[in-house]
């Protein structure tokens, strides 16, 4: 039956994240001891003062179509927001709500791509961004970088790679899969390299803005020479633990925002209204549920990295943000535990999966084939164990 599909869906490859949530669960059920570090899912519940709005909202009558771009309560909130955490200033016709941040990335590359053009995307990217750029009939090229650079693009990379089918340039900061946070001087390039082409825009996904450790959060958006060049994405799931809530949004120029509404209008319409009303809520309300589950993931990312760099082999450096690490494994290349050799880090990541019991991910999905990633978004016993396996399965490992 798979001629019968299109050739779209079948060029289209399966989430790495959403493959190995699978397996694990599989494993799960066949009655193993799972710890899965694969999803990138706050373990955190959504706050209550959050659920009390969307509660409110039910009871107000918030169960109806809502418009496309979003309802005007959260639109309202969001460009306070952006003024408030970032200096942004936007429009009401400038924000257009989604059902997540997946859909504002698909979105924006259905609405700017056209067969033949080119997107530039920053390594190690999450893995949605090249597989949505290939739906959208482009081509998505991929700039490396590795852990001697903390997983971050340089200025010149990105000026060597842009050529005349160049279209957008894509990105997150901080960074799935790597945490790492770009700095204010090391984006004020970027942005100088991307001002100097006139049909090239700026795709920042903001998502894990709260989760950030150097202690201000900088938008590539506020400098002017790439304001009205800038399509800023971000949502609840990450810093508000409102994942299945699914809502995300942009802020962007007019003429991309209508671009999006209309692309929307088509697919699914406005996103659910209680939702909308609870994040127009959370995003005025006390911040101190975020802050203090930041505050976790600090303390679990040092446990993470105090563990993870004791095993001999591993290189692991310290992410500025989100809930990551990613460490470099391309030592264990080569290795064998006299049954199982491992070649590369899609071999790897089976490898701790059957002997370990530990689900990771492997870097391969998110163009870094050297590397894996952890999500350190599970209790302190659960990562505890994870760094014991882990450990146990790679001294079996010898060249």
């Amino acid at each position: 039956m798979n001629t019968l599909l299109s050739d779209r869906i079948q060029r289209l490859a399966e989430s790495a994240t959403i493959k190995m949530s699978r397996m694990a669960r599989e494993l799960r059920d066949q009655g193993h001891d799972v710890i899965s570090l694969s999803l990138g899912e706050p373990d955190f519940d959504t706050p209550e003062h959050i659920k009390e709005a969307a509660k409110k909202a039910l009871d107000g009558g918030y169960t109806k179509y809502t418009p496309v771009p979003g309802l005007p309560e959260l639109r309202k909130a969001i460009i306070n927001k952006f003024k408030r955490d970032n200096d942004l200033d936007f429009g009401m016709d400038q924000i257009v709500v989604s059902n997540g941040a997946k859909q504002s990335l698909a979105n924006i590359a259905l609405s700017l791509l056209n067969e033949g053009d080119e997107v530039i995307v920053l390594a190690p990217f999450w893995v949605t961004y090249s597989e949505i750029v290939k739906l959208a009939g482009a081509k998505p090229i991929i700039l490396k970088s590795g852990i001697e650079q903390d997983y971050k693009v340089s200025a010149q990379q990105l000026e060597e790679a842009i050529n005349e089918k160049t279209r957008l340039v894509m990105f997150s900061s901080p960074c799935n899969p790597t945490g790492s946070v770009y700095t204010h001087d090391e984006l004020k390039a970027i942005a100088d390299v991307v001002a100097a082409h006139e049909d090239i825009y700026i795709v920042s996904d903001e998502i894990y803005e709260y989760i950030n450790f150097t202690g201000k959060h900088v938008s590539i958006g506020t400098f002017p020479n790439v304001k009205d060049k800038t399509i800023t994405v971000n949502g609840f799931s990450k810093g508000f633990a409102m994942t299945g809530w699914r809502l995300g949004y942009i802020g962007a120029p007019k003429w991309v925002a209508a671009a999006c509404i209309k692309m929307q209008g088509q697919f699914t319409s406005g996103a659910n209204a209680f939702s909308q009303m609870a994040g127009a809520y959370a995003l005025e309300a006390d911040m101190k549920p975020t802050d203090d589950m930041r505050a976790v993931f600090l303390s679990r990312r040092d446990m993470m990295i105090e563990g993870l760099s004791q095993i001999p082999g591993m290189k692991v450096n310290k992410p500025m943000g989100a809930f990551y690490i990613f460490p470099d494994i391309s030592e264990f290349f080569g290795t064998t535990d006299g049954n199982v050799t491992i070649n590369n880090a899609d071999d790897f990541c089976e490898y701790v999966l059957k002997e370990g019991l530990v689900a990771v991910v492997t870097g391969s999905a998110f163009g870094a084939d050297n590397c894996f990633r952890i999500s350190y978004a599970a209790s302190d016993d659960e990562l505890k164990e994870s760094i014991k396996r882990i450990s146990e399965v790679c001294s079996k490992l010898k060249k």
